[in-house]
């Protein structure tokens, strides 16, 4: 089974707020608003080289003030989200989602359908809104369309590695084993606290996210 990194989630309280924080760290510009109505969030994107070379993207998302509040958790545990716009969650693509499924921890979720415009693709989005192992486990991404990276800009970003620091180091590796073939450039270190940083190339040089 193929797995790689899909994309990188930075998530904010306001979503022009949380564009405007990345965008002055990577000298760069996001993409127009995109919505998810079952989820009642809102994004930006921008394009990214993904390490394997392949396109990729970061992406910026916040809850959409315009839309009511789901009856179920938004994704990312953005309903309780606070403070500064940061790197909270990444994505791993899967070309058989039921398969992956069997092999993530429990917690992980349920499959869900989404659509927006030409994209479609199922998640596995957790009835908690927060991942295992404190949202430091990735999101599970199936694509049912063509790839949205490659439409984006290509504004000179490139994903270099993703340092995960959690309590349980050795239970995520585990947890993560059969994920092996997106992990070529993830580390995972012991610490007190959970959390996610990423290094970025950009046309500056290179600048870690976190």
């Amino acid at each position: 089974m193929t797995y790689r990194i899909d994309h990188l989630v930075v998530s904010a309280g306001d979503l022009e707020q949380g564009r405007d924080a990345i965008e002055g760290l990577l000298d760069i510009e996001f993409g127009p608003v995109g919505k998810h109505e079952d989820m009642a969030t809102e994004n930006r994107l921008v394009g990214m080289r993904g390490s394997d070379g392949d396109a990729s993207y970061l992406e910026v998302i916040a809850p959409d003030p315009a839309a009511p509040r789901p009856v179920y958790p938004r994704w990312f545990d953005l309903d309780n989200f606070g403070g500064v716009a940061r790197l909270t969650n990444w994505v791993v693509s899967c070309p058989d989602l039921e398969e992956a499924l069997e092999f993530a921890p429990a917690g992980i979720g349920r499959i869900m359908s989404f659509r927006r415009g030409d994209y479609a693709w199922r998640m596995i989005v957790p009835e908690t809104g927060v991942l295992p192992f404190d949202n430091c486990f990735p999101a599970l991404i199936e694509w049912h369309s063509d790839h949205p990276a490659p439409a984006l800009s290509d504004q000179g970003l490139t994903f270099r590695r993703l340092k995960i620091s959690h309590p349980d180091a050795d239970g995520l590796r585990d947890a993560l084993s059969p994920f092996v073939a997106a992990m070529e450039t993830v580390r995972i270190v012991q610490a007190d606290a959970p959390g996610l940083m990423a290094e970025i190339g950009t046309p500056s040089g290179e600048i870690w996210i976190a």
